[in-house]
């Protein structure tokens, strides 16, 4: 479903100075778009044909090893771009990951042809555009170092805090658990066992109850050296 709006660039500080006749053509060039949760927004080999922007909602994005085992990268949160999508416009190059909407989501999709006006047109757009990358890219290299350096248990920890809802209710499988941290189920079951054991979780089908949260603080707060 389109739905026309023409307030939403107050969503996003950076292009809140765009002056009036760019805001004017990236209004007008973009659409704002409902998807439902689940759907499949893009899709390795796929061409990026629109930048995101997302104004409620979260998107997933994760990679597929060659053994099929799904490795979690980032959400994209309202207020944020697909830095991937960046990427692949500005190199004319398709998607190597999977984006997912994890809930239902409003976005405005900017069209290349809009896009590549104002990234030649406007130093606001740019400046704009390679923040956002700049601070994706930050988190990625510190994806890297936690998956190399960090005690799992620590990694596990805080994806446990970010995860969790208003009621200390994180909604996943083992396995799900598992992909967000690109390690296997056993070792997200043998890890939660021994949170069980020190009284800081209770598992039920799908969900871990954080009933010990200051222990998990503890462990997500430390070093993760022995």
């Amino acid at each position: 479903m389109h739905v026309q709006t023409t307030d939403w660039i107050s969503q996003f500080a950076g292009l809140s100075r765009l002056p009036q006749d760019l805001r004017d053509v990236l209004v007008g060039g973009s659409q704002v778009i409902s998807v439902a949760a689940g759907t499949e927004i893009f899709a390795p080999g796929q061409s990026a044909d629109n930048l995101l922007l997302l104004l409620d909602g979260t998107v997933r994005v994760q990679q597929k090893s060659e053994t099929g085992r799904e490795v979690f990268l980032y959400r994209v949160h309202a207020g944020e771009s697909c830095v991937l999508t960046t990427a692949c416009m500005l190199a004319y190059e398709d998607y190597s990951a999977d984006g997912v909407a994890e809930t239902d989501i409003t976005a405005v999709a900017i069209p290349r042809k809009t896009f590549d006006d104002l990234a030649g047109r406007s130093p606001v757009f740019r400046e704009f555009i390679f923040k956002a990358y700049s601070r994706r890219i930050t988190d990625l290299f510190t994806l890297i170092d936690d998956i190399v350096f960090q005690r799992m248990d620590v990694r596990l920890a805080a994806r446990l805090l970010e995860l969790a809802d208003t009621k200390n209710v994180v909604h996943a499988t083992h396995q799900t658990l598992g992909n967000e941290l690109g390690t296997a189920r056993e070792v997200i079951s043998r890890t939660l066992a021994e949170f069980q054991r020190r009284g800081w979780v209770q598992q039920a089908r799908g969900e871990v109850h954080l009933v010990g949260k200051s222990g998990i603080e503890r462990l997500a707060h430390s070093s993760g050296e022995r």
